[in-house]
């Protein structure tokens, strides 16, 4: 699943960031920002215009990405507590 398809305030776990083309600088970015696999992430709201921009949770940190930029990061959801 995507991170851009996550329904909000749903737990996921991210196993990876696609690259869309060599040497992609916005998967790296997001690699560096902590999109690293196995972090816990959350989409905590969506933005008021096409519900953009995402307000997204990773860790303890939160970040506003496009829905462009959360495609390219791969989740999959948590098992329930």
């Amino acid at each position: 699943m995507k991170l851009s398809e996550l329904p909000r305030r749903t737990a996921a776990t991210v196993e990876s960031v696609d690259d869309q083309v060599p040497n992609d600088t916005i998967a790296r970015r997001l690699r560096e920002l902590g999109f690293v696999a196995g972090e816990r992430v959350e989409v905590m709201a969506a933005g008021p215009i096409a519900a953009e921009p995402l307000l997204v949770q990773v860790g303890y940190t939160r970040f506003a990405l496009r829905r462009t930029e959360a495609a390219r990061v791969r989740v999959r959801l948590e098992p329930p507590a």
